[in-house]
């Protein structure tokens, strides 16, 4: 957002509630994801699909989400940052009735474009206010704000889960689901940080080029998304085809690492605020790495897990420390953010195909192969991570950690 966050004087038990506000915000925007993707089979019968037409409509939210996040900053921009946050956030809420409704290929693609494009605005407009708290705070907190999002993610998943098994109708649990987190999505911005641009400041454009520094950023974050995907929508058909892994026990390695990922970006920012951003993504490279060998050389399914285990602890808090390094990173973080979050929405758009493309030509243990290598560019670039490191020690570059914020009143 272009607000000249200086400016802004906040009490430090207003800072506080801001805080939990904005992680109730994360838990609602991954209820609403969560919510949607348990019924997918529900909506993909409504609709008449094959499994390749569905395949074509579920790309449309990450169209959308790209095409949009450049217009976070400039809404940001004119009516503030709490207004344009409960504006979005009730836009996102609202359009999980849509793909439900959608009787064809058609109408499913548009539902979700505007589904996906309210999505990654809204995104965009959560992160920025969580690194404005953040800064505030003069700790870390973005790891577990993004963690907030995954336990709202199993919570919807959780609540999609029961739905499905009674045989709901998906647009009444879908209606349902939207207006109880529209609700909770209003409350919990009653809180968050009140900030506007100053009456002089230049507005933002509405589309324009991410600057360089989020290029960088976000190649990082490309790497541990990439892994992400790779992990949640392939590890299953992995230890089924590859390990002879029953049905049941390859199915629950998605529930395994989702739940991995989630305890540790909770737990993420006690370790970031002791040793760094830099340093903690680099042992989380490691670990990811490591992790990713011990898949694609595993004899048997138990070390397998272990190495899927190891990829989700290793790459959890990469994306929260991306976002929080671009939103440093310039005098427009919006713009810079949108740019990490647009490349990051790419990444978990083409992992999936971009595995099962290169299992075809060769095999699944190739294609993690390729998953290890990429999780090992985390070591390699966690040194741009250092915008705004709350932590630098001189290992990481020989210079002292930045000093604490000013008090607020």
């Amino acid at each position: 957002m272009t607000t000249d966050s200086t400016a802004a004087v906040f009490g430090t038990e207003q800072v506080r509630r801001a805080r939990y506000a904005i992680a109730a915000v994360f838990a609602v925007h991954g209820a609403v994801t969560g919510s949607f993707a348990t019924r997918v089979p529900w909506i993909q019968d409504h609709a008449g699909l094959s499994a390749g037409q569905l395949g074509i409509a579920l790309a449309f939210p990450a169209i959308g989400a790209s095409l949009a996040m450049p217009l976070a900053g400039a809404i940001s921009h004119r009516f503030g940052a709490r207004t344009a946050l409960r504006g979005l956030l009730m836009l996102w809420t609202l359009a999980l009735i849509l793909p439900s409704m959608a009787p064809s290929l058609l109408t499913l693609c548009a539902a979700l474009l505007v589904y996906g494009a309210s999505a990654g605005m809204s995104d965009v407009a959560m992160n920025a206010l969580g690194v404005e708290v953040e800064n505030r705070l003069n700790k870390s907190i973005m790891s577990g704000l993004h963690g907030m999002w995954s336990v709202g993610a199993l919570v919807g998943s959780a609540a999609g889960t029961v739905a499905a098994h009674l045989g709901a109708d998906a647009r009444l649990h879908h209606a349902i689901a939207a207006l109880v987190l529209t609700a909770l999505g209003l409350i919990a911005c009653r809180q968050v940080l009140d900030l506007h641009s100053e009456p002089d400041a230049e507005a933002p454009p509405r589309f324009t080029l991410p600057p360089r520094s989020a290029l960088i950023i976000g190649a990082v974050g490309f790497c541990a998304v990439f892994a992400e995907g790779a992990s949640l929508d392939w590890s299953a058909v992995y230890l089924r085809d590859v390990l002879d892994s029953s049905a049941g026990l390859a199915a629950a390695s998605t529930t395994a690492f989702a739940l991995t990922m989630a305890v540790a970006r909770i737990a993420g920012d006690r370790v970031v605020d002791r040793f760094g951003a830099v340093r903690t993504v680099r042992t989380g490279g490691v670990l990811a790495t490591v992790g990713g060998v011990l898949v694609v050389t595993a004899p048997n399914m138990v070390l397998a897990l272990c190495g899927f285990g190891l990829m989700g602890l290793g790459i959890a808090v990469v994306v929260p420390l991306a976002f929080a390094a671009a939103g440093r990173s310039g005098s427009n973080p919006s713009r810079a953010i949108a740019g990490v979050a647009t490349i990051t929405y790419t990444s978990g758009l083409i992992a999936p195909s971009a595995i099962g493309s290169l299992a075809e030509a060769t095999s699944l243990v190739v294609s993690f192969g390729l998953v290890s290598v990429l999780a090992f560019g985390l070591v390699l670039g966690a040194g741009v991570l250092r915008a705004g490191d709350r932590k630098v020690s001189s290992s990481d570059a020989g210079v002292p950690g930045p000093a604490p914020a000013e008090p607020r009143p």
